[in-house]
Parts: structure tokens; C-alpha cells; sequence
């Protein structure tokens, strides 16, 4: 599916940000990186042992699974915990964040075509704007508005939607969201929008 497969009648167009328009992975597996070498540098704990040990979990547990797999294994002490949740905030990361070329090339054409981009993610507000400014956006980011869920209530609860479009003058008919989770759709479904799953796309 491609931008002209869309209803050319949608001007506006919204997307979730992390593994939508880039891969999450790309942003934890160098903060893992980057805690495996502050561990090597305080502890003498081997970097690469930690960062493989730091993304199998990932892979087959969750993010939040990480730090104490990690604890266990290596017996890490708990007041990294703290270093450990703050670089997932904060990290300035060694590479940028690339978007997927097919959710490029949408985004391109939707700008083009001179209709409306929105990010509309929920997660830490504070996390959540780091990534964006590490993500290599082709000068696209002049053409994107963003939304925090977190400022108003998380997804699926639809307040952020709303707000949206009382402030960009939308109707319903107006909007596509382009989503990877059910939350995402319950969200686009309580205020009676159009969706598409990132699947469509990749």
C-alpha cells in the first residue's frame, strides 16, 4: 500500500511514532549500548556481554524486562537503576534514528500534496521529544505538528483526537491514522476514524 492507494479526499494525516515511522529497537539497542559502556568504564563489566544480554531480553521479554535480567546476570547494583531509566529519557545517541523508507516516502508525498502531518504518541512526553529530535527527518520536520498523550490522557482514551481537531479545524472524514497497536485502533475507533495498520505499508 502507497499514498495513492489513500482516499484523496483525507488532508490530514496522523501516525503513532515509535515502530510507525521508525524502528523502537534503533533508539533502545544504542541506549543499551551506551549503558554497557558506562558499566565497562565503572564496573569492568564487559560491554559486549551486557549489551547482547541487554537486547536478548528485549527480544524475548520486553523492555521492561531488561534492567533486572541484566542485574541478575552480572550483579549489577540497583542505584544503576536510576542511570539506566534516565538514559532511556535522555540518551544522546551515537547514530541517528532512520525513518522506514516506505513511511519516508509517504510522508514526503503527503507534504507534496500539501496535507496536514501529525504525531500523536503516547509514552514519556520527555522520551518521546528526544527521539524525534535524533531522528533524521530530510528537512521534513518543519511540516510536522506533534502531540503528547500524555498531556491530556494516554490513548485509547480519545481526548488528545479531539483536541487535535478543535485546533486544526478537522472533521472526521478529514483524518487517517496510521497505527501499530490496539490501542491505537480502539483510539481511532472511538472517535470514528480511519485507520491503517503500519503492515500495510512495511
Amino acid at each position: 500500500m502507497n499514498y495513492k492507494d489513500i482516499d484523496k479526499r483525507k488532508s490530514a494525516f496522523i501516525f503513532e511514532l515509535d515502530n510507525v515511522l521508525y524502528p523502537q529497537k534503533d533508539y533502545l539497542y544504542q541506549v543499551y549500548y551506551l549503558f554497557a559502556n558506562l558499566l565497562e568504564y565503572t564496573e569492568l563489566v564487559d560491554a559486549k556481554a551486557t549489551t547482547n544480554l541487554m537486547i536478548d531480553t528485549y527480544v524475548a521479554e520486553g523492555e521492561h524486562a531488561v534492567f533486572d535480567r541484566m542485574a541478575e546476570n552480572f550483579t549489577i547494583a540497583e542505584k544503576y537503576r536510576a542511570n539506566f531509566d534516565n538514559l532511556l529519557v535522555t540518551a544522546k545517541l551515537p547514530l541517528k534514528l532512520l525513518l522506514y523508507q516506505n513511511m519516508l516516502s509517504l510522508l514526503q508525498e503527503v507534504v507534496v500534496d500539501r496535507k496536514k502531518l501529525f504525531i500523536v504518541t503516547n509514552g514519556n512526553v520527555e522520551q518521546q521529544v528526544n527521539k524525534i529530535k535524533q531522528i533524521e527527518w530530510h528537512g521534513l520536520e518543519k511540516y510536522l505538528t506533534c502531540y503528547f498523550a500524555e498531556e491530556t490522557v494516554s490513548k485509547p482514551e480519545p481526548d488528545v483526537l479531539h483536541l487535535l481537531m478543535q485546533e486544526h479545524n478537522l472533521q472526521r472524514r478529514d483524518i487517517v491514522m496510521i497505527e501499530n497497536s490496539e490501542t491505537d485502533r480502539l483510539c481511532a475507533e472511538t472517535v470514528g476514524i480511519d485507520y491503517f495498520n503500519i503492515d500495510k505499508f512495511l
